[in-house]
């Protein structure tokens, strides 16, 4: 097996943007024995519209220690043992080393070494669509749990100060992190050494701003944001996030609609709400003192506060806005 370099023009893959250190992880290799060129194969033409470059490299005893540095994720058609053994001499900071990823010859498992968060996890995600099963270990991931990172790529973002991550995952794992707060004006923050900072991606996405009936259903909500996103001729990829109001933070159908389709979820308070309280008139203000939760949070989730829908109203079950 040769080297062999696939680069593509357009990257739409979840790993061509920042990562969790601030580096960008988006070019792999795949090491594999002779035997495993097969796999190797059908590894680099799977991923290849993901990531900006997949190299195939045959196995040899200093094949990891020859390319280390080169490459920010190395997947192992291997038994794990011998990764670990070639690997292992290799790494220095959690931080800067690249992400691993071991998966056998027959593709069943794909198990994340190390990096976990810094792309070996969403490797390993991304292999599902060839039969893999991912193996993650990492404590929130275990714990089924959406560690900061993954809320990170979920908001379109990447954390700025990665080791910063290890207190907010200890408190996504005890459920005392509070929702990700959110600052747009120019400022100065004070903040210490426990306090995770996410940057955004882009500037010109759009949010589906969120209200709803107690009780909805996934397919309720999935269904309105795809009409919201048909009107304004938008995709998922276009999407920043999903806002709702705090009342409706843990509405189940809301938070799997989301995760079916990896988009985050940010929340407002009541008083952030009526600073940017919208233009269509919301029977909730006069019955519970809230303003109309789609239209507010799509205003006060949009880069630009601006409203580009109005509210829609899905089976009086779901209302759905779009902000900029």
């Amino acid at each position: 097996m040769s080297d062999t370099e696939n680069t593509n023009e357009e990257t739409s893959g979840h790993c061509s943007t920042p990562d969790s250190d601030g580096e960008v992880a988006t070019e792999i290799a795949v090491i594999a024995p002779e035997h495993a060129d097969d796999t190797a194969d059908n590894i680099q033409t799977t991923l290849a519209s993901a990531y900006d470059r997949i190299d195939l490299i045959e196995y040899h005893t200093d094949a990891f220690a020859d390319h280390w540095g080169v490459y920010d994720c190395f997947i192992g058609v291997l038994p794990s043992d011998t990764v670990t053994q070639q690997t292992a001499p290799l790494l220095d900071d959690k931080w800067d080393d690249p992400a691993v990823v071991v998966v056998d010859s027959n593709l069943t498992w794909a198990i994340p070494i190390t990096g976990g968060h810094h792309g070996a996890n969403q490797v390993a995600d991304d292999l599902t669509a060839l039969g893999a099963v991912p193996a993650m270990t990492t404590a929130s991931e275990a714990a089924g749990k959406q560690g900061v990172e993954t809320r990170a790529k979920a908001l379109n973002s990447h954390v700025i100060n990665g080791k910063s991550t290890v207190a907010t995952n200890l408190a996504v794992l005890d459920e005392t992190l509070d929702p990700v707060s959110r600052i747009d004006d120019p400022t100065a923050v004070i903040a210490d050494q426990s306090v995770t900072v996410l940057n955004r991606n882009g500037n010109d996405g759009i949010v589906l701003g969120t209200g709803s009936v107690s009780g909805a259903d996934t397919s309720q909500f999935l269904t309105a944001w795809e009409r919201a996103l048909s009107t304004v001729e938008c995709t998922w990829d276009d999407v920043d996030f999903i806002a709702t109001g705090t009342r409706k933070e843990t509405e189940p159908g809301l938070l799997a609609a989301a995760n079916d389709v990896n988009v985050g979820v940010i929340s407002f308070c009541k008083e952030t709400l009526f600073e940017f309280e919208g233009p269509t008139p919301s029977r909730s203000k006069e019955l519970i003192g809230w303003p109309g939760i789609a239209e507010a949070s799509a205003i006060a989730g949009g880069r630009n506060h601006e409203l580009l829908v109005e509210k829609l109203k899905y089976d009086e079950a779901v209302t759905v806005a779009v902000g900029q």
